[in-house]
């Protein structure tokens, strides 16, 4: 009996040591603290001036990044006339405001305060806007309606969804299009988010033929109806007035650029796994306060260099991987995700064949919600597009790491939308599988004082090697990852 239990053990043992890659322990050692550290002091310094998209702080991070990714060995694949490049350009409209404002009769309703401009179309001075209202309306419904020249107002059931819907209005054949918000403590803070930012500048990629769009509340919209907005929605489609628009800006180009590095897989080199971080971050306020972001996004971009020198490691050591791999970081995230928008839409290798998207954006704090029990990180859209990456992420941890995996904001009904709102959801919009490893909020975020002095990096290198572990699997494994039949 005592030998039987001697040998159970014995195979638990060896069961648990073939459940494991060596090769992939070896190299995940190889993703130090003191790299980490090394890097972020770089990317969060104050000479990067807070690595503002379009500017020369952000021109340093990039050129910082591709000399890592140049000294680790990663290929450079962006073809260029003078040849390959670690640089991804790509050409941006600065925008900002002089003037933006409605009239109707001897009122008038600005912006920032009584409505939101939220589009990059101007008006050639004060334009007349003959407003339809239509009623509740999804961005599929109105796609498939005849709005050629039109100016329509609408209520959205899908702002749960906001990106969809911003993305969605820009694409739609009308002339203008307003959207009421009736939730009046989020247009409060859309109000609040968007002044901050766009009073400042706006940065937009460039579009054709892009629709006026305005957002507003129930209160705009019964002025501009003259109707109370209860007897309007009962009143249904039809109800049309006329306001006066006025939109100045001015307008300047940019150029920005996502940095990439990429090791070419032997097996399966046609497949790519894409791990992506921002390096941008909100560059000097009007006191002149640097925001060095140094969680957001410096944690995630020390974290994808120091994973990407791993994988360089191993395959000069012979251990290739079998797919390729894409080291992406990207500009204008703070921004609206654009440098990600740009990569989805002109990709270096066909987004057909990109197998996953794994993004790191902020991992390397702890938020107030896990001081107790900090060895964890929330994972993010895991299951959203397949289910197998799902069960994949969660035996790698199991076998390697042994994090706390917290799938709170990863509900449907998650009031932050946090999966919306970095760059891996421009892959998950063309159909790729993603993962978005978060840290969670905190009191620093968005502010000055998000600085180096406050980052968990031994922490950090747990959740780098968690990530390490998640793409040698997926970059290695037999099958690419399925995605689930809708």
């Amino acid at each position: 009996m005592k030998r039987n239990i001697v040998f159970s053990f014995l195979f638990l043992g060896l069961i648990t040591i073939y459940g494991q890659d060596k090769q992939a322990i070896k190299f995940a050692k190889t993703i130090k603290e003191k790299d980490l550290e090394s890097y972020l002091s770089v990317l969060s310094a104050d000479s990067l001036e807070g690595r503002e998209t379009g500017e020369p702080g952000q021109k340093k991070a990039a050129q910082f990044i591709a000399a890592k990714f140049e000294s680790f060995g990663l290929q450079p694949v962006v073809e260029t006339p003078s040849g390959f490049s670690f640089f991804q350009t790509y050409p941006l409209n600065k925008r900002n405001y002089v003037t933006a404002y409605m009239k109707k009769g001897s009122e008038q309703k600005q912006n920032f305060e009584d409505f939101l401009m939220y589009s990059n179309s101007e008006t050639i001075g004060e334009e007349y806007a003959d407003i339809l209202f239509l009623g509740v309306k999804t961005i599929d419904q109105l796609k498939n309606m005849d709005l050629s020249g039109k100016f329509v107002a609408f209520n959205s059931p899908e702002l749960h969804d906001w990106k969809r819907v911003t993305q969605g209005v820009k694409e739609l054949d009308a002339e203008g299009v307003m959207v009421i918000i009736n939730n009046q403590q989020y247009f409060r803070y859309l109000i609040g988010f968007y002044k901050k930012r766009l009073s400042k500048s706006k940065l937009a990629l460039e579009s054709a033929n892009e629709p006026k769009i305005i957002f507003g509340d129930p209160a705009l919209a019964e002025w501009i109806f003259d109707l109370g907005y209860d007897s309007l929605r009962a009143s249904g489609v039809g109800n049309k007035a006329r306001v006066i628009i006025n939109s100045d800006q001015l307008v300047e180009e940019i150029i920005a650029e996502n940095v990439l590095g990429y090791i070419e897989g032997t097996e399966k080199p046609e497949e790519v796994l894409v791990i992506t971080s921002h390096y941008d971050h909100l560059g000097i306020d009007e006191k002149g306060e640097i925001y060095n972001g140094a969680d957001d996004d410096g944690s995630g971009t020390s974290t994808v260099l120091e994973i990407a020198q791993a994988f360089a490691i191993a395959a000069e050591k012979g251990y290739r991987p079998e797919r390729s791999i894409l080291f992406m970081t990207v500009s204008g995230e703070e921004k609206g995700l654009l440098g990600s928008e740009y990569y989805a839409n002109h990709p270096v290798f066909p987004i057909e064949n990109t197998v996953t998207n794994l993004n790191a954006d902020m991992v390397g704090r702890i938020d107030p919600i896990h001081e107790i029990e900090p060895d964890y990180i929330y994972l993010i859209g895991s299951d959203k597009l397949s289910s197998e990456l799902h069960e994949i992420s969660e035996k790698v941890n199991k076998t390697y790491t042994k994090l706390a995996l917290d799938y709170t904001y990863n509900a449907e009904d998650d009031p932050n939308r946090y999966y919306y709102r970095s760059d891996h959801y421009n892959f998950a919009e063309k159909g790729v599988p993603v993962i978005f490893y978060f840290n969670g909020s905190h009191d620093d975020y968005h502010r000055p004082t998000d600085t180096i002095d406050k980052i968990e990096f031994g922490l950090m290198k747990k959740r780098a090697q968690l990530i390490f572990y998640t793409a040698w699997e997926l970059a290695n494994r037999e099958n690419r990852v399925k995605v689930d039949e809708k």
